[in-house]
């Protein structure tokens, strides 16, 4: 997708955050957009705040299926076609495995992973038929692919499925004829760390013993939200895959990959996989 002028963009977690900075990198493009949160209020005022007549806004809870289908039935009503689809919301909570209860689990899942399914599932029907090409846009983590910090299991959990599940959706795409891309960030200045203010009654309280205070600073250090959705914009252009906001971080992730392998070489040379009896001798 190389134009965005005139076209039409659908922002989950739009109020505030990297939903946002997509929200006002898609308007500097010229495209109409609907920004769609769980917050009416804060997003009645976003929406306000950006003074454009190319803004609509609907609040939409990801978790719930029906609520994202009637939010693209809406987007669909007031601008008729769809081609950016971006599936940012995000919770986060955290704390040891045996910490977390059914409620954390189901709520972080919900939102962070079903919330991304409900998205693609309400809009990719109708941008394969409209057959003018489009782009879905999941926002993972850089959690999707350095899960290593010990307590946040439920969040690095969802972020991995999402980065497997937009690696899967980019190839449906290259049949369907539209790009898929994953968004990897790091530390960008958010407010993911006040996620349990909207968490859903039908998930319960918030009981996980996670605190905040070791990422609080680095979330307040982070990347401008603005820059995060120039470079979203700049990706699709470019039809990459991966979008990361933090190249530091390579070094980390060809570790990770260096490690894999060489659990590779050792299944490889591993007394079960090389007996002749063992059906892995196939292999």
């Amino acid at each position: 997708m190389q134009e965005f002028a005139d076209k039409v963009a659908f922002v989950t977690g739009a109020a505030s955050g990297i939903g946002l900075g997509m929200v006002k990198a898609f308007l500097a493009e010229g495209m109409q957009v609907m920004m769609a949160d769980i917050e009416e209020e804060v997003l009645k005022v976003a929406a306000a705040e950006l003074e454009s007549n190319a803004v609509s806004w609907v609040v939409c809870d990801v978790s719930d299926r029906s609520s994202v289908f009637d939010a693209a039935a809406a987007t669909l009503a007031a601008y008729e076609k769809i081609h950016v689809v971006c599936n940012n919301a995000g919770v986060s909570t955290g704390g040891l495995i045996e910490e977390c209860d059914e409620g954390d689990w189901n709520w972080t899942v919900g939102v962070n992973l079903l919330g991304v399914v409900h998205g693609c599932q309400a809009f990719v029907p109708t941008i394969k038929a409209q057959g003018e090409g489009g782009h879905i846009v999941n926002t993972a983590s850089m959690a999707g692919l350095l899960a290593r910090s010990p307590g946040w299991t439920p969040y690095n959990s969802t972020k991995y499925a999402v980065v497997g599940l937009t690696e899967s959706l980019y190839e449906e795409g290259r049949l369907g004829g539209f790009g898929a891309s994953v968004l990897c960030p790091g530390g960008v200045r958010t407010n993911i760390t006040a996620a349990p203010r909207n968490r859903q009654a039908r998930f319960g309280p918030q009981v996980s013993k996670v605190s905040y205070n070791d990422i609080t600073e680095d979330i307040a250090k982070g990347l401008d939200p603005e820059i995060v959705g120039r470079l979203v914009v700049e990706a699709i252009r470019a039809e990459r895959l991966h979008i990361l906001t933090d190249p530091r971080f390579a070094r980390l992730v060809q570790k990770r990959f260096e490690r894999l392998a060489d659990d590779f070489e050792w299944a490889a040379n591993s007394q079960a996989l090389t007996s002749t009896s063992s059906p892995g001798a196939a292999l």
